[in-house]
């Protein structure tokens, strides 16, 4: 496969997770629709790294690799947020979330 074909598919990822973020109100969906969009940008980086043919540049992989660290732990607080949001209200809804505010 050739580099033309990972960008687009990274492209594809990215518009799942932008729709995602634009149509759902659910917050464990919005969490997926980000982990989507992060997903999309280390396609894109791994792509981007192997393009010149002969050379693999380990930079573009360590900073994927920190990356997928760093959107693990952004995970389990994100969902440990949104575990604490449904014991405390009882919904996972943005909307009603939002008319909560005083």
């Amino acid at each position: 496969m050739d580099l033309t074909s990972y960008l687009i598919f990274a492209l594809a990822l990215w518009a799942v997770g932008i729709y995602c973020l634009a149509t759902k109100k659910n917050m464990i969906r919005l969490v997926f629709g980000i982990e989507i969009l992060i997903n999309a940008a280390n396609i894109s980086f791994i792509s981007m790294a192997g393009a010149i043919p002969g050379f693999i540049d380990p930079l573009g992989h360590s900073i994927v690799i920190i990356v997928i660290g760093l959107s693990g732990a952004m995970s389990a607080v994100a969902i440990t947020l949104v575990v604490y949001a449904y014991r405390q209200y009882g919904t996972l809804d943005v909307r009603e979330l939002k008319r909560l505010r005083g």
